[in-house]
């Protein structure tokens, strides 16, 4: 039985913008799966202590007014995140992420930001992981497959139904159900031992970044530099 029919935790960040250095967390997600359910879940929702931009709370639907009202301190919701995830690292259970590089990132920045302790710092010198990334996954098995590789794309792909899209708990738990699905599908994925797989998404994310970064020079971007770090930057 390969890594996928074990327990999978799934988990996602919603934000206040797009670059993980500066962005805050708004709402967060951890989902313990088993067979692609849900078996446990933890949310939280943030006063990221700054302003929610407007086309940040279209996409996720949190507001300013409501992360103040209803939200606990930044500091709080990141350590107790960080500690949810590094609990599951520290017995072996994988993390899925899609795009894992944002949201871990961005939770490193999080913690950074706060004085808290670095996620590779909690496990008492062992590795940040297993994590798994369908996103990375997927550029990798299928590099030539033609459009979009959102998360909702992707599930369409893999014919995975997700409901409500940019909500961190559906999120999460769509993230799982892609990389169960991937593993399905690529019986090489499935068989491949979770810290295996993790050193081959480190090289498959880098490779991507190098191969971006070039196409972008060649679009007049001379100055173009795509960070080839993963799971966190």
């Amino acid at each position: 039985m390969g890594w996928h029919e074990e327990l999978l935790i799934g988990f996602d960040l919603e934000t206040t913008g797009t670059d993980p250095a500066e962005s805050r967390i708004v709402t967060a997600a951890v989902v313990e799966t088993k067979g692609a359910e849900v078996v446990a879940s933890r949310h939280w929702l943030a006063d990221p202590g700054v302003p929610i931009p407007a086309e940040a709370a279209a996409i996720h639907g949190i507001t300013s007014e409501r992360a103040a009202a209803q939200g606990r301190p930044a500091a709080e919701v990141a350590e107790e995140i960080a500690a949810v995830l590094a609990g599951h690292w520290s017995v072996g259970v994988p993390v899925v992420a899609y795009n894992a590089a944002f949201d871990l990132s961005l939770l490193a920045a999080e913690l950074r930001r706060h004085g808290l302790t670095p996620l590779s710092e909690r496990l008492s010198g062992a590795r940040t992981g297993p994590v798994v990334d369908p996103y990375t996954i997927d550029r990798a098995v299928d590099r030539y497959r033609k459009g979009r590789r959102t998360l909702e794309a992707v599930c369409r792909e893999y014919g995975i139904v997700l409901d409500g899209a940019h909500e961190a708990g559906a999120d999460a738990l769509g993230a799982v159900r892609v990389a169960r699905a991937i593993a399905l599908r690529h019986p090489r994925i499935a068989e491949t031992g979770l810290w295996e797989l993790h050193r081959d998404q480190v090289r498959w994310y880098g490779e991507w970044a190098a191969g971006y970064q070039k196409w972008l020079r060649r679009q007049g971007q001379e100055d173009a530099v795509v960070d080839g770090t993963w799971p966190v930057r």
